[in-house]
């Protein structure tokens, strides 16, 4: 673990956090697809926020390119993000929920896999942490698709400590 766990960082973009999208808005819009990677090490799950939100924390990964396949995609985001690549992914989860920053509906393609380094922060990226289920302190916030669907399944089936 890097030692950041517990090291607080404060945003200053105001978010609306869990406010599902007006239908209206977005009656002809497009889902937005999104690929990302579930690393666990030690039953704890990988976090990181984004300099737009830096008290928001997401998994690692980010929106398919014309194109690209969602390996291909995990592959170039976990570099650009982490500077490491995906060891051994596998698909274990597939959410729909309305994106945290964006307020439109999302299609997350949840991938696991190991790293073929320890994660290091990105430029694009503020910040990185290690969770429990128990998740962040006030004032972080984990975006709510991990917040109310992933993590709640990841305890389920036993791969995220309490």
């Amino acid at each position: 673990m890097s030692g950041r766990e517990d090291h607080v960082k404060y945003g200053s973009t105001p978010i609306h956090l869990g406010r599902a999208p007006d239908p209206l808005a977005v009656a002809d819009s497009v889902v937005l697809d999104v690929v990302a990677a579930a690393i666990l090490v030690d039953r704890r799950l990988l976090t990181v926020s984004k300099a737009v939100a830096a008290h928001v924390f997401y998994l690692p990964g980010g929106k398919p390119e014309a194109g690209e396949s969602h390996q291909q995609t995990l592959a170039r985001e976990l570099d650009e993000e982490l500077s490491a690549a995906p060891v051994d992914a596998q698909p274990y989860l597939v959410l729909s929920a309305p994106a945290a920053l964006e307020a439109i509906p999302m299609r997350l393609t949840v991938y696991r896999c190991d790293l073929t380094s320890p994660p290091r922060l990105g430029a694009e990226l503020a910040d990185l942490r290690w969770i429990s289920a128990v998740g962040l302190r006030a004032p972080d916030v984990l975006a709510p698709a991990l917040r109310d669907l992933l993590v709640p399944r990841l305890v389920q089936d036993g791969l995220l400590a309490d």
